[in-house]
């Protein structure tokens, strides 16, 4: 089975110049756990909502919060996300992407096309889906 059979194909990508404001409003309104960071529709990297939180102050929407905390919303995808991100073709095998899981302990894998366009994202909970899905038509 191919990675486009199982893969998201509704995507979320971000400039890399983007504030963190707008990644922390993405995954709070679309319930994504990852943006592509592009330039010029090109991936150039990833940001998990892990990243996101990691950069942000924890006091933030709290009564202690600061000026400081809110000026940490400002930092740029650039400055956070993950370059140059493993990343697979539409026509990789399932098992191809289960072998990247396992050796790199990722939770996701952006797919791209022959230019490095993003055209989909494959996470293991895909993959789980789509087992499930088999084991019911059995």
């Amino acid at each position: 089975m191919n990675v486009q059979e199982v893969m998201t194909r509704k995507i979320v990508t971000v400039e890399l110049d983007d504030k963190l404001s707008a990644v922390q409003e993405i995954f709070e309104n679309l319930h994504f756990h990852h943006v592509l960071a592009v330039e010029e529709r090109v991936l150039i990297g990833i940001v998990s909502d892990r990243d996101l939180l990691k950069a942000l102050s924890p006091y933030i929407g709290t009564p202690t919060e600061s000026y400081r905390d809110l000026a940490s919303l400002n930092k740029r995808v650039h400055q956070i996300m993950s370059r140059r991100p493993i990343v697979l073709r539409e026509d990789a095998t399932v098992e191809d992407a289960i072998g990247l899981f396992i050796a790199h302990k990722i939770s996701c894998i952006p797919v791209v096309d022959g230019d490095n366009i993003p055209v989909g994202i494959l996470s293991w909970r895909d993959i789980l889906r789509n087992l499930g899905k088999n084991q019911q038509e059995k």
